[in-house]
């Protein structure tokens, strides 16, 4: 099965939200005297094969040592720090977690604090082990691959849809522990592309021989890895063919599609899918289709670039589909005018805010994607394109803007909050009609929503008003910017 492209993560990532760290901790956690000197702390570490040691006094845990504390003092004092003692280099703020505590809120801690080691303590708050950030690694990369494989073994669309079917209560698994909400759908984002692949895969087994080689592609919010718990089929087809190898390809695409919806992935109601003539082609049949969407500058060109610019590689012959997307950067970014055209569609999209701050809502709902996502999605995108960027991650993509100066620091802050914020809301909101027995939507039942969340959501809501203003100034900026 073909790797999915960008940061998008993969089935296999979903070991660390299943397992806790009582299983792959290393047991007792050794320690060392506070006044121990560091040569025999370092003697200590290589004796036992560790990185780390708990640091002691009377019988207290006052600090952690490490293998970069050790190296630092060497920078610092050179042949001195021999005599130093364990407390006078050690870490004195202890960051750890509870032994029950899934692996994932392990790697999200260890990542954003860059932390190597995390000791890990009872239900009493006792240090009973430790845990690398190596071994999650290797966690990761070892018993994860059973997951994997459950996808990659899967030969029907019942057996695909297990794990279509396993996401609510996964989402609401990582909602209460309160992982990142853009993190959330990046997850989802990875199952659906695992899933398309392995589909691919399945109809290309028992087809003849493809004319050339080809690559799928997953677009929209897929590609962006923005994908929630309400999916539907964007993808697309190129292939280093001709046009009179159309026949294979339209098969291989009306076969994708049937094999999808039967496993819970239904057909997009726009059509967008590799089934149908527009969204496949060979290389020069795509570079001269962008080049019309470029050029032509219309309404149903603006939908295309919607659909079309987040995409990713996600099965087949990558390369095809990473050519496709420098070449089509390169054209939207060449031409001024489509960019404006571009800004201002997206500057009719409203947020769902009005005068006085009220909250725009019709028959007690407020339509979060519409006028919550969208606003920002399209801006992202709009900027991305102005600036060359090969990031499809909204968030990604107003980082990179805001790092090359082009968005202030609390801007950026404000954006990215009420993206997390809007994501919440709609996981929470789709989780719990389909926990219900309803069907998923992106419109929030205003009575639903608790008077903190609605102040959040207006604030959030007010700061997307900024929008145009902000994609204003990256168009305008200078090129070298």
């Amino acid at each position: 099965m073909s790797e999915p492209g960008g940061m998008t993560p993969q089935l296999r990532d979903l070991m660390p939200y299943r397992r806790r760290l009582a299983d792959v901790m290393r047991q007792p956690a050794t320690s060392v005297d506070a006044d121990a000197p560091l040569v025999a702390a370092a003697q200590m570490m290589t004796a036992e094969n560790i990185g780390a040691l708990l640091v002691r006094r009377h019988d207290q845990v006052v600090g952690i040592l490490t293998e970069r504390d050790l190296t630092r003092a060497l920078a610092q004092h050179g042949a001195a720090s021999a005599s130093l003692s364990a407390d006078a280099v050690m870490t004195a703020q202890i960051v750890s977690l509870p032994a029950d505590s899934l692996l994932f809120r392990a790697i999200g801690r260890m990542r954003r604090l860059n932390l190597r080691y995390l000791p890990v303590t009872d239900g009493r708050g006792a240090y009973i082990g430790m845990v690398s950030a190596r071994a999650l690694l290797r966690q990761r990369a070892a018993e994860a691959q059973s997951v994997a494989d459950a996808i990659e073994a899967a030969t029907t669309a019942e057996e695909l849809g297990a794990a279509r079917a396993s996401l609510p209560a996964l989402c609401r698994m990582l909602l209460e522990e309160k992982l990142e909400p853009v993190e959330i759908a990046a997850v989802i984002s990875g199952i659906y592309s695992d899933i398309t692949a392995r589909a691919a895969a399945l109809v290309e087994q028992h087809m003849a021989p493809a004319p050339a080689p080809w690559c799928l592609l997953m677009l929209g919010s897929g590609g962006r890895g923005e994908s929630l718990l309400v999916p539907d089929q964007d993808n697309a087809i190129i292939h280093a063919g001709s046009s009179e190898d159309d026949g294979w390809y339209a098969r291989a695409g009306t076969e994708l599609s049937d094999l999808l919806n039967a496993a819970g992935i239904p057909y997009c109601k726009g059509g967008v899918m590799a089934m149908n003539t527009a969204w496949r082609g060979a290389q020069g049949q795509w570079r001269a289709r962008v080049t019309e969407w470029v050029r032509r500058h219309s309404a149903e060109a603006l939908l295309n670039v919607d659909i079309f610019f987040d995409l990713q590689p996600i099965h087949g012959e990558r390369r095809l589909g990473e050519n496709l997307r420098r070449e089509a950067l390169a054209a939207a970014r060449a031409s001024p005018l489509f960019l404006r055209l571009l800004a201002e569609q997206a500057a009719q999209i409203h947020p769902a805010i009005g005068l006085f701050g009220r909250l725009r809502e019709k028959a007690g709902l407020i339509d979060l994607k519409l006028g919550g996502l969208l606003p920002l999605v399209s801006a992202a995108r709009c900027m991305a394109l102005k600036l060359g960027l090969t990031e499809t991650g909204t968030q990604a993509r107003l980082r990179a803007a805001a790092a090359r100066g082009l968005i202030e620091t609390a801007d950026l802050e404000g954006l990215l909050q009420a993206h997390d914020l809007i994501l919440r809301l709609l996981l929470r909101q789709q989780f719990n009609a389909i926990a219900a027995g309803t069907a998923p939507g992106s419109s929030l039942p205003l009575d639903q929503l608790p008077r903190q969340d609605r102040a959040r959501l207006k604030a959030a809501l007010r700061h997307l008003e900024l929008l145009p203003d902000m994609v204003q100034n990256v168009l305008t900026a200078p090129a070298t910017a």
